[in-house]
């Protein structure tokens, strides 16, 4: 009998056992993330295998992307951080908008009104679709997602209307999911990938000429861009959280003015005495508790009776240490920017404009780098436009031929006005500099302030004549 008891005693311990560690498992699983191991900072590990074409054409997938691009979404819509650094590259790299101009082709002739007939067509196209505007939508959506797409619709007359398409919204169809060709949404050549045939808009194949595909952060031969911030995407939540967690502690020990120690006295000692010296007693039947409250007016002097000490717990609060350590996490998505820390950050305390955004500074040549990226973007999508136009025959069909556009940014450089009015002075007197490009580095349209001058001048004569 005492064999059979121990035996049942110690079956019995082990079913217990086994019913404690379940129910420890599962508890932990509500803390730990049970794919944890497979994670190492960045992201998920790759799949044993990945990556056989080469560095360039890592095995993405379009779940994984978006998953990437879900991430980077939240961060530049809550993580402030995330949202001042894309803002600062669109005024940067935007800023009040590009100019563009029409003029004749170097060594060509074209008619007189040739020029002013394209001019007019980009000048309503700008209007038509608040191209400004789109213009920083664009370079939001690159550096978000990783790539922007914009599709053009041209009506009967010519006139051409652009729309932003979702990149989620672009995927491959189920027929084609064994094509390689056709991976990610993209339909490219077979033998070259750069060589686009179509894109997977909606199950739709669109032609290539009918969508602009503005990757970023991708080699050529890689279809899909990767978004901006995908690198520091674990810098930029632990600064969110480190900010969070520094000012809430500093509430907290903020908000307890004193602690009284009292030595070598009983619970039931310690809450008479807070009853006796409160100067407000509140009663909270729903908790079952009584609050006591003490109020110490300005330079109030406590005399502690023997055996009580008061501490302060707010004169230990340091937040500086922690303000380093945000720091140093600020620098690094900076770094990733190529930004100097304060345009991240909005503190200018330790840095000098003047002497960040000079001609040969890093961040005046990643911003003109940035800017050459968005105005052939910009000039590709406009020769479209004019080719279109010209198919439907608002434009004569020598317009491609005998017309240029120019594209002006806003100046990067810290400027001098005056030693740059000098500058243009002397080129413009040395016949190297005409009116119109002088015009288009100032941000006036030349025409019209001819037109507005002639204006004056026959304002000006009919004044006379009275």
């Amino acid at each position: 009998m005492t064999t059979h008891t121990h035996d049942t005693s110690t079956v019995a311990c082990q079913q217990l056992e086994h019913r404690l560690l379940e129910a420890w498992l599962e508890l932990g699983n509500q803390f730990v993330d049970p794919r944890e191991p497979l994670f190492d900072g960045d992201g998920a590990w790759l799949p044993l295998g990945a990556g056989q074409h080469g560095a360039a054409s890592p095995a993405w997938t379009e779940q994984s992307l978006q998953r990437l691009r879900d991430e980077c979404r939240a961060l530049a819509a809550h993580n402030e951080f995330a949202i001042n650094g894309h803002e600062n590259r669109i005024s940067y790299i935007v800023g009040a908008g590009h100019t563009y101009r029409a003029t004749v082709r170097k060594g060509r002739t074209a008619p007189a009104d040739l020029p002013a007939a394209v001019q007019t067509l980009l000048d309503d196209f700008i209007f038509d679709n608040r191209w400004h505007a789109r213009q920083q939508e664009a370079v939001r959506r690159r550096d978000r997602d990783g790539e922007a797409l914009l599709r053009l619709f041209t009506a009967s007359d010519g006139a051409t209307r652009v729309r932003f398409v979702e990149p989620d919204q672009l995927a491959t169809p189920p027929v084609y999911a064994h094509d390689p060709a056709a991976s990610l949404g993209v339909l490219a050549d077979r033998d070259d990938v750069e060589t686009v045939r179509g894109y997977f808009i909606d199950g739709e194949l669109v032609a290539p000429d009918d969508l602009q595909h503005r990757k970023a952060n991708v080699d050529a031969n890689v279809k899909r861009g990767l978004p901006l911030f995908a690198p520091v995407r674990k810098n930029l939540r632990r600064a969110e959280k480190l900010l969070r967690n520094m000012s809430v502690v500093a509430e907290i020990q903020s908000a307890i003015a004193l602690i009284r120690r009292h030595r070598a006295a009983t619970r039931a000692s310690v809450e008479r005495f807070v009853s006796d010296t409160a100067d407000l007693t509140a009663a909270e039947p729903a908790a079952s508790r009584t609050s006591n409250f003490r109020v110490f007016g300005p330079g109030t002097i406590l005399d502690a009776p023997g055996g009580i000490e008061y501490d302060f717990p707010a004169a230990a609060l340091d937040a500086g240490k922690y303000v380093t350590v945000l720091q140093a996490e600020l620098r690094a998505i900076a770094a990733r920017l190529v930004m100097p820390e304060f345009m991240l950050t909005s503190d200018a305390s330790n840095a000098n404009y003047a002497s960040t955004m000079v001609a040969e500074g890093p961040a005046t040549r990643m911003f003109q780098r940035l800017q050459a990226e968005q105005i052939a973007d910009d000039l590709d999508l406009l020769w479209r436009v004019v080719r279109r136009a010209a198919a439907a025959g608002r434009l004569p069909a020598d317009a491609l031929d005998a017309i240029e556009i120019q594209a002006a940014a806003p100046s990067l450089a810290v400027r001098d006005p005056l030693a740059e009015a000098q500058v243009a002075r002397i080129q413009s007197a040395s016949g190297i500099l005409s009116p119109q490009t002088w015009s288009q580095r100032s941000g006036l349209d030349y025409d019209q302030e001819q037109a507005n001058l002639a204006a004056h001048h026959g304002q000006q004569s009919t004044g006379k004549n009275e």
